[in-house]
């Protein structure tokens, strides 16, 4: 199994290759220059991988939510190199990609998402990967909701959002948090080599972006209502 991941949803750039359980990844936080550094960074951990993109099984994208622009590019970048190799493509969750850094049996991945909200998604182990507790969504980190249970473990930038309201939120529900984390295409990769054993890889046509969020800015209205 060889895959080539992408994942520009936030601040952080990564592209990662899978080789029947190894991964080989460049990270780094760059805001601004994912256009720039995604597809050099490809050449270098193919390479570095030993594997020529002919080789290449299927091409997974982390497809948000995070960054409109971000996303868009992940899913144009995955899109490009599949239809090139004719190749199917893995659209794996940002929200999971996150949560697999969270540790513990139960997990919550944030991700600030900027005007005074939060993408927010539930996950439990299961193996190798997770499982979707609840639907992913949008919401103000005051009124944010999860399912029952006093064991979460938390991960991603949504927890450091708006003066660390969800973490006030779930207070006394969660055993740890990372408010620091961002997703990684090396966790992008891990579940999309999952998800390919269940066949569910895509033609790169059919592969949609998870924006979660049709408001791109705050209307002026807005705006002067938050300084209120």
């Amino acid at each position: 199994m060889r895959l080539l991941a992408f994942e520009t949803s936030t601040e952080a750039c990564s592209v990662a290759v899978y080789v029947d359980g190894q991964v080989h990844e460049r990270f780094g936080i760059a805001p601004r220059r994912h256009t720039e550094l995604a597809l050099p960074w490809a050449d270098e951990v193919l390479a570095e991988a030993g594997v020529a993109r002919s080789q290449l099984d299927a091409i997974a994208v982390g497809r948000g939510p995070g960054a409109f622009t971000g996303v868009r590019l992940a899913i144009a970048i995955a899109q490009g190199v599949a239809l090139a190799l004719d190749r199917p493509v893995l659209p794996v969750s940002t929200l999971a990609a996150l949560a697999m850094q969270a540790g513990g049996e139960r997990r919550i991945a944030a991700i600030d998402a900027r005007m005074g909200e939060v993408y927010l998604g539930a996950f439990a182990r299961d193996g190798d990967g997770l499982v979707a507790l609840s639907e992913e969504g949008v919401v103000k980190p005051d009124m944010a909701t999860v399912p029952d249970g006093d064991d979460w473990h938390g991960a991603g930038t949504g927890f450091a959002a708006a003066e660390d309201a969800l973490q006030a939120r779930l207070q006394g529900r969660l055993v740890a948090v990372d408010a620091q984390a961002l997703p990684h295409a090396a966790d992008v990769a891990r579940l999309a080599a999952l998800a390919f054993g269940r066949g569910e890889a895509l033609a790169a046509e059919r592969v949609e972006p998870a924006y979660l969020r049709n408001d791109v800015a705050l209307t002026l209205a807005q705006q002067q209502a938050l300084r209120k």
